[in-house]
């Protein structure tokens, strides 16, 4: 029986999980990160916290599956991409706490290219709009931040990359410093058609080619974890985006094929095949994986920044639950939202609109409005916004979407995922196995190794918790979603 390792660095956590060839996950572990937010907008995480917490949960996960490193056969690793790290090349020290996809730090960077009429050649560059979510200008920022940073970059002393990179880079003992293609189109600075780091985006943003890991396929040698982390040492053959890992963890390996992904934001991607679909509607295009030296294959895809973070606000900063999971029981004491809409634009809205100045914002409160309508009305919140991205994903791809396959903690929720279909009117299809970020990485890995022989075989394996299919007529969802549309036009209106 061989088994894998999967490394899953997502936002909020680190985790990893020992699969068997079934897929059957025989041990887990995970970590809370903690979230550092040094400005209004600035999101950071402190990198050795995330390597510290990545070693520890492979170490855990392995031993409560009762194995030792030498049974391990390969590791796969998925991350929260766009977030970015910088480090000495020599020591392997970080320079600053790597800036999170969150941050908004360098929106003004941004605005000024839009203003010069950047964007198009951005998007068909590298299927991206411009936006300061991606990884370029942040990495912009930190070489001016960091004494002597470009010189520096420019003689070879730093490395930078995503956080499969800084994990490779440790995992390996400095070894290698590479990147996968899906982390790599995250970048704002690889070209989609050639795969590789594109020359006009290196200039527009001023980072120096010899900073950058080298780009290679989702599926293959990235280098060997050392011998003194694992007890033994073991290929890591596998890495790619947390929102590709998914995709492909839900086996939407065929055009057409659609995930959505619930966790701290919303990620839904539709699998375009070999050939990379522009969108009109301002949606990403973008590398779904390459499996060893097959072409790459693309998606469109839909990010939405608030999804369950919107739970962690009321938890949090609220304090009207205790626990995440404790959404779900105060928001089903009410029928509905009781006419309460949250637009949850605490740190703008992504697609369709990528609206960077739109705050958080609640309509319909009146004096019978109680934690429960609110907690309602968080839930829909997140329901709206997946609607939006189906259809922006419908009209640009002429492909009428008849099934979501979803994925993620909040999937969980069959409040949600009831709402969800209600508001979609097509079917909700949850797996057994929610976790497909951490599967899909394993996936990746074992076809890399031989542990399944094609993407057939995986197929025999996944296996369908529920389906939820709409309970409203058409009219009512009609009615809903444009009362949504409305609000959320409200909302794009307020300014500071």
């Amino acid at each position: 029986m061989k088994h894998i390792l999967a490394v899953d660095q997502g936002t909020s956590s680190s985790r990893a999980m020992v699969f068997d060839e079934r897929l059957n996950p025989l041990g887990t572990a995970q970590s809370e990160l903690m979230q550092c937010y040094p400005n209004p907008g600035w999101v950071e995480h402190d990198p050795i916290e995330i390597w510290e917490s990545v070693l520890a949960t492979g170490r855990e996960a392995v031993t409560h599956a009762g194995l030792s490193g030498v049974e391990i056969s390969c590791i796969g690793i998925t991350n929260q991409r766009e977030t970015v790290v910088i480090w000495d090349r020599k020591s392997g020290v970080p320079l600053h706490r790597a800036i999170v996809w969150q941050d908004r730090r360098t929106s003004d960077h941004i605005a000024a290219l839009r203003e010069i009429g950047r964007e198009p050649d951005v998007q068909d560059r590298t299927g991206l709009v411009l936006d300061a979510y991606f990884s370029a200008s942040k990495l912009h920022w930190l070489l001016r931040e960091i004494p002597n940073g470009r010189a520096r970059a420019e003689a070879g002393e730093l490395a930078a990359g995503t956080i499969d990179s800084w994990l490779i880079f440790r995992l390996t003992g400095g070894r290698s410093h590479v990147t996968d293609v899906s982390n790599a189109s995250r970048t704002m600075l690889m070209n989609l058609r050639t795969g590789a780091w594109d020359p006009e985006m290196l200039g527009l943003f001023d980072i120096p080619a010899a900073l950058l890991p080298e780009i290679c396929p989702s599926s293959g040698p990235f280098g060997v974890a050392r011998a003194e982390y694992f007890g033994a040492e073991i290929p890591i053959t596998a890495a790619l985006g947390d929102q590709q890992a998914a995709l492909f963890g839900q086996l939407c390996t065929q055009p057409g094929m659609v995930k959505c992904t619930y966790g701290t934001g919303c990620f839904m991607l539709l699998q375009t095949g070999q050939t990379p679909v522009a969108s009109a509607n301002r949606l990403l295009t973008t590398v779904a994986w390459q499996i060893g030296d097959q072409p790459r294959e693309y998606a469109l895809e839909g990010s939405i920044f608030m999804g369950g973070a919107s739970i962690q606000w009321l938890r949090d900063g609220l304090k009207i639950i205790n626990t995440t999971p404790a959404v779900n029981t105060l928001a089903a004491t009410v029928a509905d939202s009781g006419g309460v809409i949250l637009v949850p634009g605490f740190c703008g809205l992504g697609a369709p609109y990528w609206d960077s100045d739109v705050k958080g914002t609640v309509f319909g409160l009146t004096r019978g409005t109680t934690s429960a309508h609110l907690a309602r009305a968080t839930l829909d919140g997140i329901a709206f916004q997946v609607s939006e991205l189906v259809s922006a994903m419908e009209s640009d791809s002429g492909i009428e979407v008849s099934t979501l396959r979803v994925d993620g903690g909040a999937c969980a929720s069959d409040l949600l995922m009831q709402t969800q279909a209600d508001i979609l009117g097509v079917s909700v299809e949850r797996p057994t196995q929610v976790e497909s970020t951490a599967i899909g990485a394993a996936m990746m890995a074992g076809l890399s190794t031989g542990v399944w022989a094609d993407i057939s075989e995986l197929e025999g394996i996944r296996q369908i918790d529920r389906v939820f299919t709409t309970t409203i007529p058409l009219r009512e969802r009609k009615r809903l979603v444009s009362r949504w549309k409305r609000a959320v036009r409200l909302a794009r209106r307020w300014r500071n």
